[in-house]
């Protein structure tokens, strides 16, 4: 069946908006119109040098005009676009090869040489820069159906065999109608996504894209100074980014006095943002409705809440868990599950071992825009989804609950919960309550030997002794307190505690 795709609703921008800036980076700018001219050049070029339709493509291409001109000639043509986070180390991307097996190789001269030390990269047969040619005549469009896969993803992750996501285009237009719903984006929008899968929603709405200046390999390195410049040169009016992005310049508007005042739309999302953080963007955006959007690779989103609501959240605490507000009814269905550390396999729904309202378990979701299959993961596939018929059920990972009133509930990672005696502890709720404290920028509980240890990394003003004294008096269980310098964060967002590391970080201490 063919319906609606990415490209389509871009080209159909491209007509209305032929001279509006589709995307402007800190190095170039680029109209609708010539976007068009050079993603249709830019598939006649791959076209001409091997490239054909199902064939997958490896792109290692930073967030730029000529990331965004490649995977939309890639899709043009009827490719499979194979993505990889700048951030990605080279054993990652080798492992991601393996997974992948592409056709093709796309990347800046750098990286290009530097790939000649790999021999999974230099076995894939062609490989080529970021330039391309301009051509008389190009290629039409391939007319892809919505089971053909776009867009293959990798899902956060240090260890073992990656997961990586097949966004066929039916997905990603499901995936395109719900974001709609949770970002609502207009064209008269002047937009700042830091996040790469938002930009291409963008492109379809026909609102203008800026580019921050802002290097996602080196995010302790980020200048805040110099997005809020873009920002105010551009009057851009919504930001979508990280909790880590929008923190730093939230500290830095505070810091310096400074103002935003053309925003008036912010969306977070990534990782947990806890009430005393939502209260901090209220204060530095005071002319922007600030929201939290939960959801994850395979489902996003799933529920939002605006910081306002988040901030005066009085059951945000050590035992009730982070609220993330309620679900998108008319996009997905969500139930809590019993936590269960092995594949489910159910033939009907009545089956589920549904835990009561109020009650922990783990979060399962199915709709549309839910992510149907892995590839060439065939393990991730049992351990995450639960297929009854047509529909898949997909299993988050996270632990939480739904409150009478239908909202939902955070208490962390199902595979980061501890067990003490008979009972779960979860991390995340230790990392809520320790955030709160005064110095603290970030802490967590561990289980170390057998031992639960409370980890915490303070502000430079932060006294130790100081917050030792806060701590002990609380109703928190720990057998011990270690400071560090830094905690370990997660490489995507530069938000979530990075666990296993931070593990290993005091297990060889």
């Amino acid at each position: 069946m063919k319906s609606a795709n990415i490209i389509h609703h871009f080209l159909h921008q491209a007509q209305i908006y032929p001279n509006k800036a589709a995307i402007i980076d800190p190095k170039h700018s680029i109209t609708f119109s010539q976007l068009q001219k050079d993603i249709e050049n830019t598939a006649t070029y791959f076209h001409q040098k091997g490239i054909r339709a199902g064939d997958r493509v490896l792109i290692f291409v930073p967030m730029s005009v000529a990331l965004y001109r490649i995977v939309l000639a890639i899709f043009y043509m009827g490719a499979t676009a194979v993505f990889l986070d700048e951030w990605v180390s080279k054993k990652r991307m080798e492992i991601c090869c393996e997974v992948a097996d592409c056709k093709a190789f796309i990347a800046g001269k750098k990286v290009r040489l530097l790939s000649l030390l790999s021999k999974q990269l230099r076995n894939i047969p062609i490989h080529l820069g970021t330039k391309y040619k301009t051509f008389d005549d190009i290629i039409s469009p391939h007319l892809a159906t919505d089971d053909e896969t776009a867009l293959i993803t990798f899902t956060t992750g240090s260890t073992g065999i990656p997961k990586a996501a097949k966004r066929t285009h039916g997905f990603l237009n499901e995936q395109f109608i719900a974001l709609k719903q949770a970002v609502e984006p207009k064209a008269s929008d002047i937009s700042m996504p830091v996040l790469p899968i938002v930009l291409l929603l963008n492109l379809g709405v026909g609102c203008t894209s800026i580019i921050a200046d802002f290097k996602a390999t080196k995010p302790n390195e980020m200048q805040p100074e110099k997005v809020i410049n873009q920002i105010q040169q551009y009057q851009v009016n919504c930001l979508i980014a990280s909790p880590f992005f929008i923190k730093t310049l939230a500290q830095y508007l505070i810091q310096q006095k400074e103002n935003t005042p053309s925003l008036q739309k912010i969306f977070t999302g990534g990782a947990p943002v806890f009430p005393n953080e939502a209260s901090l963007y209220n204060q530095a955006f005071p002319t922007a409705k600030s929201k939290v959007v939960y959801g994850s690779t395979e489902a996003e989103p799933i529920s939002s809440i605006d910081t306002q609501v988040l901030t005066n959240d009085q059951n945000c605490n050590i035992t009730k868990g982070l609220n993330v507000g309620k679900p998108y009814g008319n996009l997905i269905e969500i139930k809590i599950i019993e936590i269960e550390d092995h594949p489910i396999n159910v033939s009907s729904e009545m089956d589920f071992k549904i835990v009561p309202t109020g009650q922990i378990g783990e979060i399962i979701v199915a709709g549309k825009h839910v992510l149907r299959a892995y590839f060439n993961n065939e393990e991730a596939l049992k351990r995450n989804k639960i297929f009854i018929g047509e529909k898949v059920w997909h299993r988050t990972g996270d632990a939480g609950y739904l409150s009478q009133d239908g909202e939902l509930y955070l208490t962390g990672r199902c595979s980061s919960m501890l067990k003490k005696d008979d009972a779960f502890i979860a991390p995340f709720l230790y990392e809520n309550y320790l955030q709160n404290i005064e110095g603290v920028e970030m802490g967590t509980v561990l289980k170390i030997q057998n031992q639960m240890v409370l980890v915490m990394e303070l502000n430079n003003q932060a006294n130790q002794e100081s917050i030792k004294k806060v701590v002990e008096v609380s109703n928190l269980e720990f057998d011990e307190i270690r400071f560090v310098p830094r905690i370990p964060r997660d490489p995507r967002h530069h938000s979530k505690v990075a666990y296993k590391v931070l593990e290993k970080n005091l297990s060889s201490r």
